[in-house]
């Protein structure tokens, strides 16, 4: 993927609401969210399926790779841009598309596609997150919007979603294929906090195949991305059907249980893609560390899930915008202090494995955070 520098056209967003902040650092708007979301609507967007397993290897694989600084290089000048779909991107950053953004924030998709279009980076809406399709491109109309699909329909349904995705100027359109079933999400079953397990028209995700997205490559021409590729087999079998993008993703750890983390399957899906398609993934991406390590192994772009919601959760768009510009300075410093200075520099010799050295969670990233001593509301 080719990396450049911001454009003059691009200098909006060269600097975004850093100074009147209230945050300093990534825990203390966690704090914040926790404080501000009541318990079920926490423990929805923290928590995973089952045993969490799958949740916690995300972390682990990603606290399992270590880096490799080089020194006494010129790193004076440093340029972390990239670029997507013809836009130049501020950081290699896709803002992940969940669904429920309205528990963190009351704009929800508009909140987060708005912090997107003023820090600058890539905005991908959910199907089950308001305002919707239509409503988001009247009222972010500039953001580089990428829309995602769940099929809760037959080809005519499908049909109609992509044709106005296209109608609406979004610049890419996002199948999710890794809800066949819905999973058992046991932090929400326990307390009787159920979400989305009967939705009318689930049985359709249930029989999507490849027959479809063949069908639909076919008969458009728009950029098709697929999410919830897992293996280097499937992600061949995107490539032969003309997939764009290849989204590599356990859903956050909330589909399948004692699934492999994503950072651990990311080298073999690069290798086997070999610079066919684009390659995204998401799964435990809480630092600039994190994206540093998934762009050194093959990786284009990183999407954020979870710190997206922790943003939106503290303090709306500008909460988000501050995540965006804390992982910007955390990405400036990695690099450099690696002894690089872009994006295209780094590759697999700048990392390797080595032992975690923290028990891995959801939040485990921020050792500072201790969320059982923060005040927040009740259930």
């Amino acid at each position: 993927m080719p990396h450049s520098a911001p454009t003059q056209s691009d200098t909006k967003h060269v600097i975004v609401a850093t100074s009147d902040s209230p945050f300093m650092t990534l825990h203390e708007v966690i704090r914040k969210a926790r404080q501000k979301l009541n318990n079920d609507d926490w423990d929805y967007i923290v928590g995973g399926t089952e045993t969490e397993t799958t949740l916690r290897r995300n972390r682990m694989a990603l606290d399992s790779i270590a880096l490799r600084p080089r020194v006494l290089r010129d790193v004076s000048a440093i340029n972390h841009s990239t670029t997507l779909l013809g836009r130049k991107m501020r950081l290699p950053v896709l803002l992940a598309p969940v669904g429920s953004l309205e528990l963190c924030t009351p704009e929800a998709g508009a909140a987060a596609a708005r912090a997107a279009d003023q820090f600058g980076v890539a905005h991908m809406l959910s199907s089950v997150c308001e305002p919707g399709m239509a409503a988001l491109a009247t009222q972010v109309p500039n953001a580089l919007r990428i829309f995602q699909l769940y099929v809760y329909g037959d080809a005519d349904w499908i049909d109609r979603h992509i044709e106005q995705a296209i109608e609406l100027g979004n610049k890419a359109f996002c199948f999710t294929v890794d809800m066949a079933l819905y999973s058992r999400r046991e932090r929400d079953i326990a307390k009787r906090n159920i979400r989305r397990a009967v939705v009318p028209g689930r049985e359709f995700l249930a029989q999507l195949s490849w027959k479809d997205i063949e069908r639909v490559r076919k008969k458009y021409d728009i950029p098709f991305i697929i999410k919830g590729i897992g293996t280097p087999e499937d992600a061949l079998i995107a490539i032969d059907h003309g997939i764009d993008m290849i989204y590599i993703s356990n859903h956050g750890g909330r589909q399948l249980d004692h699934d492999l983390g994503s950072m651990d399957v990311l080298p073999e899906i690069v290798a086997a893609v070999n610079q066919r398609a684009k390659i995204i993934v998401d799964g435990g991406f809480n630092r600039g560390t994190d994206i540093v390590k998934a762009i050194a192994l093959g990786a284009d772009l990183v999407a954020l899930g979870r710190m997206q919601c922790m943003g939106l959760a503290a303090d709306g768009t500008n909460g988000l915008i501050r995540v965006l510009e804390l992982l910007e300075m955390e990405v400036r410093i990695c690099l450099g202090l690696l002894g690089v200075t872009g994006l295209a520099e780094l590759n697999p010799s700048y990392v390797r494995r080595a032992y975690p050295a923290n028990p891995a969670s959801a939040l485990s990233a921020f050792p500072l955070l201790n969320v059982e001593t923060i005040d927040y509301p009740g259930a």
